[in-house]
């Protein structure tokens, strides 16, 4: 069972909602509460415009994570010059076995190149895997959103992380 990490291909949308759909159906580990379709998660993960990189972590030839770091473009929160967001997703049935520790190598080594100095990583409060997960890392705290509604009203607080270069 070998695992491969590579970057993502937009031919991959497919298979990738394979991973993130089912994460969105089990709750509580991410701000998406609506199920992604090909086109979609291409737009927002593999493909958007300020796209640095999309890592995807395959075993035997089937993706299993993926890991994607954007340039912000959110207007209605701002980051600083240099500055980076990252999305990172491991199914259910694979997390606890190092994929997202290889997926954020690969990830980092781009950011590097890229001239990203610090990567956000926003988490809700609820999420403690992905909070654990990011920890490991070395993602420290610098701040917390509070009641950040979800798509059905439910408020909960978003912890921000930061990963410096």
């Amino acid at each position: 069972m070998a695992l491969r990490i590579r970057p993502a291909k937009n031919d991959d949308a497919q298979a990738l909602t394979q991973v993130v759909n089912p994460i969105i159906a089990a709750g509580g580990t991410t701000a998406h509460q609506t199920p992604f379709d090909a086109s979609r998660l291409l737009r927002h993960y593999i493909a958007p415009p300020q796209l640095i990189s999309c890592q995807v972590a395959e075993r035997d030839g089937i993706p299993i994570g993926f890991q994607t770091l954007v340039w912000p473009d959110d207007d209605g929160d701002p980051f600083p010059e240099g500055w980076a967001i990252i999305a990172s997703f491991v199914s259910p049935d694979a997390s606890g076995s190092g994929i997202g520790r290889k997926l954020f190598d690969a990830t980092k080594a781009v950011a590097e190149a890229s001239g990203v100095s610090v990567i956000d990583a926003t988490i809700r409060s609820d999420n403690v895997s992905g909070l654990r997960y990011y920890e490991a890392m070395g993602f420290r705290d610098y701040d917390v959103l509070h009641a950040v509604p979800l798509r059905d009203g439910t408020l909960v607080d978003r912890i921000r992380k930061r990963y410096d270069l």
